[in-house]
């Protein structure tokens, strides 16, 4: 009976986080998906009305709970690792929902990477806000904001694995393993779909440069430096959180690559 019990709680709890998820990804798909010209696969211009919309948003639904079976979602050790996997099959789903629905693949990517900053750039301004109201140094406020903890609580695989150490001012974390690669790299091999890790590279791989400098909040960007990624075949993904932008490369960040670089901004 208790076991019962716990098995009821837990399904309550994703129900209703699951539910808060789609309140957030159809808010953020409607500020970018009605605002914004599509291609087509024959190169076509195009604007969605609100009925492409909610035909997009009901498919994206079903998508999802199809993806979801495949995303070992109970071998993950916690919440935040669970809900960090959650968010990237909103990520797969959409990519496929949109090129399903004859949008280009290119068109496709930039529109997921829009409206998964949108969703990552509203958590990190209201994660980070106590933070900022506290201290004006940015060094202080990459090293005390909660998202650099949470949801990345580091269990190891199949959990995120991360080493977490200062270097003076700066904050290194070097991640060994990350679930949401994990799952998006295992269902591009097991369905053959190539585009739908390169759109987890297109998207996911590049919000912590902007990201960094929104959690700084000094006005200056280049508060975050990596030159390896997973989603590469790197080994690992090399973060450096900078604390003084004014400092040049090689005095910030002295982690020394393992394999020569592969990964800069776009």
């Amino acid at each position: 009976m208790p076991k019962l019990l716990e098995m009821t709680r837990v399904s309550l709890k994703w129900r209703l986080t699951r539910r808060i998820l789609r309140h957030i990804v159809t808010r953020a798909a409607r500020r970018v998906l009605l605002n914004r010209t599509l291609i087509d696969n024959e190169g076509g211009h195009l604007r969605w009305l609100s009925r492409d919309l909610h035909r997009f948003l009901s498919a994206l639904e079903a998508e999802a709970e199809m993806l979801r079976s495949g995303a070992k979602l109970d071998t993950l050790p916690s919440f935040g690792n669970r809900l960090m996997v959650e968010f990237a099959i909103y990520t797969a789903a959409g990519d496929r929902v949109l090129r399903r629905s004859g949008i280009a693949p290119a068109c496709a990517r930039q529109v997921i990477a829009d409206l998964g900053w949108d969703v990552y750039r509203r958590g990190l301004m209201l994660s980070s806000l106590p933070i900022r109201l506290l201290t004006r140094d940015p060094g202080r406020r990459l090293r005390w904001t909660i998202l650099l903890r949470f949801p990345f609580n580091a269990p190891g695989a199949p959990g995120y694995a991360v080493e977490c150490r200062s270097d003076g001012e700066d904050l290194l974390t070097h991640f060994t393993h990350c679930p949401p690669q994990t799952y998006l790299r295992r269902l591009s091999e097991e369905t053959g779909d190539p585009l739908a890790l390169e759109t987890f590279r297109a998207t996911w791989c590049r919000y912590d440069w902007p990201g960094a400098d929104v959690i700084a909040a000094d006005g200056q960007r280049g508060h975050y430096r990596r030159t390896q990624t997973l989603s590469h075949g790197d080994p690992v993904c090399n973060m450096c959180w900078v604390a003084r932008t004014s400092r040049g490369s090689e005095e910030a960040c002295h982690n020394k690559p393992i394999k020569p670089a592969t990964d800069t901004e776009a």
